[in-house]
């Protein structure tokens, strides 16, 4: 599986989707859905870390952590953890927001190629980042490489490219709401143009779904591969927000998947 072709001339696909989100970094923990709120969100949120990595403190990627909303996460769990992302804007905000912690350290890399170790982590946790991967399958492998045997994958994500099929209802509703309160200037949309832009050259440009991610883990040699429902973290962000977040939970399929690396290979 191979990134489509550009959809303009000079056009790094790879730089595009560094440059968007670094543009994104000041303003990205006031777009919903990106900053998790202490109290019943950020505790549903660990709950598939606790299922998932269990409660001995074990040593931690993260992938691509933008902000470092779930890398407080994973650290407040007692786990030692190295973050990384590819976009410096993003580390900064990450790096201020963290100053001072053991047990956590920052790395400038490339979510595809981590330049890590063989073996190095008993686990590898992303959130919102297979989606944009541009060469997929060479990127399992090379997680599957980080990971020691029996070391496990948790991948939160979604199908962002259209509405689930009751949720075209919600998102005509939030239509209608940003069309009375004018648009959400901090949502996904906010740079909308280049956002789809990016979405159509990638390989799940045509949508993500957990069907479709868990043979291509097994392919590479992931087992026990595990769906996790989305479910409890949409109820929780629902406690806090606003009506136009609380339709917004139910717009698009997301789910959280779970997978092994085999104890011998």
């Amino acid at each position: 599986m191979n990134a489509r072709p550009s959809p303009r001339g000079n056009f790094d696909l790879k730089e595009e989707i560094r440059s968007y989100w670094s543009k994104r970094s000041q303003t990205f923990d006031l777009a919903f859905g990106h900053f998790i709120a202490p109290g019943p969100e950020a505790r549903a949120w660990q709950q598939p870390m606790r299922e998932t990595l269990g409660d001995r403190p074990l040593k931690v990627l993260e992938l691509a952590c933008g902000t470092g909303e779930v890398t407080r996460l994973i650290h407040d769990l007692g786990h030692d953890v190295t973050a990384l992302d590819f976009s410096e804007a993003m580390l900064g905000v990450a790096r201020a927001k963290h100053e001072g912690k053991e047990r956590l350290r920052f790395i400038l890399a490339d979510a595809e190629n981590p330049m890590e170790p063989d073996a190095a982590y008993d686990a590898i946790v992303c959130r919102h980042l297979v989606w944009t991967l541009t060469a997929p399958q060479a990127t399992f492998r090379e997680w599957l490489r980080l990971l020691k045997p029996g070391g496990r994958l948790l991948v939160y994500d979604g199908d962002w490219t259209k509405p689930s099929p009751t949720g075209r209802l919600f998102a005509y509703l939030v239509s209608l709401i940003d069309r009375i309160q004018g648009a959400d200037p901090y949502y996904d949309g906010a740079m909308s143009e280049k956002h789809e832009m990016i979405m159509r050259a990638l390989p799940f440009g045509e949508g993500l779904t957990c069907e479709r991610l868990g043979p291509l883990l097994a392919e590479t040699g992931f087992e026990a591969i595990r769906h996790i429902p989305h479910d409890g973290i949409a109820r929780a962000q629902r406690k806090t927000a606003c009506l136009r977040n609380r339709l917004r939970t139910r717009v698009y399929r997301r789910f959280i998947l779970s997978a092994l690396k085999p104890a011998a290979v």
